[in-house]
Parts: structure tokens; C-alpha cells; sequence
């Protein structure tokens, strides 16, 4: 028996690859399939199945891609209803994979088709389950996801989640190793640990969900506090559901090479993003004017699907190389819609003398000597915009800053108070989001704008130089 953990950092997601005597399977497939073919074929083995824990919110799955590749057939849990070809499985039912065994066990309360798999090893003892966003460590599967023409509050989804794991999951030996589908900084839930695995012996000990003395406890517990689930969330249901062009046709569209003049023809078009993937203190130096900036380095596919149009084409200006890279990860959350990249990067555009635009970086420090002399009303001259969420602004912030969190500036009247005479120094925890940010007000036609370097956590270090203040009422 062979179990491999595939972790992808930037989503928080992990697929799993398992094999025995020359037959493979694998549980939660991203979009992009060249790893689990090259495993398979490295390990001389034939890929027979592809399990689906659920119709994944967060990205793209890659079953249809792989089952195409391989033959393999697609698997998902009971009330399952696709436009493709799936074998629904019905609870309790056993797949074999040469000398071990799935066992499927329907645990609805994420969504309906919410299914974990249970592996029983060559002597049919319980060895490991794959939870899907049934459980995670620490944490379990929000159940706010209701999709459309479900009539379902997220109150009814967490009741059945409550029932779910305490017949399906609470039962199992505390041995038993748990496989979640994604680890911390996941939106599929509030406050995912940071392990990527565990057991349920420590599941059973240490997440607060299966420590809650009543299912109305529970239902309270797990909805509470729940953060708005990002906007692409149901694009990307709706594809799994529903199904998708190939990977290989979105990546022909995704690097077509584009000349500086037809990059311009593109990007005039109002119908065009231009996304600039470059890392953000590399964008502030130069770029493209109008580009939206989303650095490869953060967790930009997530920001992608959060902050850019699905209906609009996308050109890019990537770091030469990372074209291909780029497009996965955009297609890994939905993006199908691609004009190409500008060929030669952000150096064929300054080398054809077009026009650029930047953002001045400052430090911590310049914007603590900035702020004693601007005794003025916000609205007449400093501005501090903070640009992170609610919650962590509450945390600790400078006591003038306004808070317009990263996602509220899609809305051009959250600008609309800010002046042309306005020195506005925009900062978030640590300098990503700052950029982005930046792009975004920059689109909106307010340049004065000053991007502070290292973010909030530059701030801290200087608190002697600051006035920090929290919101304790939020906090509460």
C-alpha cells in the first residue's frame, strides 16, 4: 500500500494519491494532472479511480481532465447530479484497489454530496480516511455553501454535518488517520490548523466542532464568526458541477504570444484585464498603466478568483518564464478566457518606449515622520488606508487610518470621499495586498497614492513612532 499527500501551498489544498498492487486511485485531483500521471507511470501503476469528496468551491477539480487521460472512473457520493458521466456511489459501498478497499461513507452538512472515503488496508482494518471538507484539523467544512435552487439555511447544512460526523466519523478507532482536503489559510473553513493531517483519536481530543455538547451547540459554534465565502466560490462549483473546456485548450489561448502592438489593441478593449503577475515590489518600479497587479508570490489564485472578472479576456505581463505557471494557476480557480501574454515581458514594453506609470514605495518610517505634520482633517491632506480585513485592523492599527478592506475597493464609490489633494499612503499586514490594492485605486483614476513597505508589521516594529489603537467592540 502507497499513500501520498500532494499539498498545494498557494490554495491550501491536497490531493492524495493511493496505490496497491499496481492499481491507483486519487482523491481530490487539482486542474493541472501532470503530477499524478507522472506518479503513476513512475510507479508502473494503472490510475483506476478518481474520488470526489464534493463539488469543490475553491478550484477547479481535475477529474474530467484525468478521467479523459486515463479512463479511470469519476466517483462522487449519493445526491449527486452532474452534466458529465459519474458513477454515484451509494453509501457503504466498496471499491477495491488491488489488495486494500474504499469504503464509501456519505457525510452530507458541507453540501449534500459531501462524501469522506474510508481506507481499509490488506487485512481490512481501518487505516485512513479521506474527509474531504467534512473535517479538518481543528476545524470542520463551513456549511454556508448551499448551492442555488437548494432551499437549505446554513443552520439545516450544519445540523446535518452535526449528524454526519457523529455517525459516520466519531465512531472510527482514535488510529485512524485523517486526510482533509485542504490545511490552514483554506476559505472552505474558519480556522483550519496548521497540519496538513492527524488522527482521529486527535481530532476527537482538540477540534472544537466534535467537543460540543448538544447538536444546537454545534449548529451555534459552527456558524458564528463565519467570514463572507469568496465571490468565485460558486463559479467554481458551478464548473465541477456542470464541467469544463480541457486544460490543454485553455493553456493554447493562455500563451499566444502577443507583440507590444497587439498587446495595446488588447488592452484597450474595456472588455480585456490586463494582469500583471509580477512580484509586487518588482511591479511598484514600473508597469503597464491600468494593469491590475496579483504577484505569483502570494496566494494568487485565490486573489484572482476574488478580485477579476470570469466574463472578461485576460492578457498577462508575467516574469519571462513564468507564462505557463501563471495560466495553470488562474485556470486552477475557473479562468478559462485568455487573449495570451505580452511577449518579452515588462522590458518589450519599456523598450518600445510606451508609457508607463508606478507607485512610490516609502518605509514605515518616512510615513511615521509624515504623520506629526499633518495636524489637518483625513479628508484635507494624509491619509492612512488600511487595507486589510475588518478583524485584523480591529487587532491593532494606526489610530488614524481608515480601514477599506482589499475587496471593498472593487467598488469605485468606496473612493469616492477621497480627494485629488490627498497624499494617501496605502498599507496591509505585510506589503501584498498593498500592491494590489494600489492597482486597484490607480484604475480609478487616483494616483497620489504611496505604497508603505512591509505593511503593517514594518508598523509594529516602530511602535514608539505611532499611535496603535484597537477596536475592541469588533473584537468582542
Amino acid at each position: 500500500m502507497f499513500i501520498k499527500q500532494l499539498y498545494t501551498g498557494c490554495l491550501s489544498e491536497a490531493a492524495y494519491y493511493i496505490e496497491s498492487n499496481g492499481i491507483a486511485a486519487i482523491v481530490d485531483p487539482l486542474r493541472d494532472i501532470d503530477e499524478y500521471l507522472q506518479l503513476a507511470t513512475e510507479r508502473n501503476a494503472t490510475i483506476k479511480y478518481i474520488f470526489e469528496t464534493h463539488f469543490h468551491a475553491d478550484f477547479v477539480s481535475g477529474h474530467l481532465d484525468l478521467a479523459a487521460a486515463t479512463g479511470a472512473s469519476i466517483i462522487y457520493g449519493p445526491n449527486t447530479e452532474t452534466n458529465f458521466k459519474v458513477t454515484v456511489a451509494k453509501d457503504g459501498e466498496v471499491f477495491n484497489i488491488g489488495d486494500i478497499s474504499i469504503e464509501v461513507l456519505h457525510t452530507p452538512g458541507h453540501t449534500l454530496e459531501s462524501t469522506c472515503y474510508l481506507l481499509k488496508d490488506e487485512q481490512g482494518k481501518a487505516h485512513c480516511i479521506f474527509t474531504g471538507d467534512t473535517l479538518f484539523v481543528g476545524d470542520v467544512g463551513r456549511p454556508d455553501l448551499s448551492q442555488k435552487g437548494e432551499i437549505l439555511t446554513m443552520q439545516d447544512l450544519a445540523g446535518m454535518l452535526y449528524d454526519s460526523l457523529q455517525t459516520k466519523i466519531m465512531p472510527l478507532a482514535n488510529d485512524v488517520i485523517m486526510y482533509p482536503a485542504h490545511g490552514a489559510g483554506s476559505s472552505c473553513g474558519k480556522n483550519l490548523g496548521k497540519e496538513t493531517f492527524s488522527t482521529i483519536g486527535e481530532q476527537k481530543e482538540n477540534n472544537y466542532a466534535l467537543n460540543q455538547t448538544s447538536k444546537e451547540d454545534f449548529i451555534k459554534a459552527v456558524t458564528e464568526g463565519l467570514a463572507a465565502p469568496p465571490q468565485y466560490f460558486p463559479i467554481n462549483a458551478k464548473i465541477n458541477k456542470e464541467g469544463y473546456d480541457s486544460l490543454d485548450k485553455v493553456l493554447a489561448n493562455g500563451l499566444k504570444p502577443l507583440s507590444v502592438a497587439d498587446f495595446k489593441a488588447f488592452a484597450k478593449d474595456e472588455n480585456t484585464i490586463v494582469l500583471d503577475t509580477r512580484n509586487a515590489t518588482v511591479f511598484t518600479q514600473g508597469f503597464i498603466p491600468t494593469s491590475i497587479s496579483i504577484g505569483l508570490e502570494g496566494r494568487f489564485a485565490e486573489w484572482a478568483g476574488s478580485l477579476l472578472s470570469f466574463t472578461k479576456n485576460i492578457i498577462l505581463v508575467t516574469e519571462i518564464g513564468k507564462e505557463k505557471e501563471t495560466v495553470i494557476r488562474l485556470a486552477r480557480v475557473g479562468f478559462s478566457k485568455f487573449g495570451g501574454f505580452l511577449n518579452g515581458g515588462f522590458e518589450a514594453w519599456l523598450n518600445a518606449n510606451e508609457r508607463v506609470d508606478l507607485v512610490i514605495d516609502v518605509d514605515a518610517d518616512e510615513l511615521a515622520m509624515d504623520i506629526p505634520f499633518d495636524e489637518i482633517p483625513f479628508d484635507e491632506k494624509l491619509v492612512v488606508l488600511d487595507v486589510r480585513k475588518e478583524t485584523e485592523y480591529a487587532d491593532g492599527h494606526i489610530s488614524t487610518a481608515i480601514n477599506i478592506p482589499l475587496l471593498e475597493l472593487l467598488d469605485p464609490a468606496s473612493m469616492a470621499d477621497f480627494e485629488d489633494n490627498q497624499n494617501i499612503y496605502v498599507h496591509c499586514a505585510g506589503g501584498y495586498r498593498s500592491v494590489i490594492a494600489a492597482s486597484l485605486i490607480k484604475q480609478q483614476g487616483i494616483h497620489n497614492l504611496r505604497n508603505v513597505l512591509g505593511g503593517y508589521s514594518a508598523i509594529k516594529e516602530l511602535k514608539d513612532k505611532f499611535e496603535i489603537e484597537k477596536s475592541v467592540e469588533v473584537l468582542n
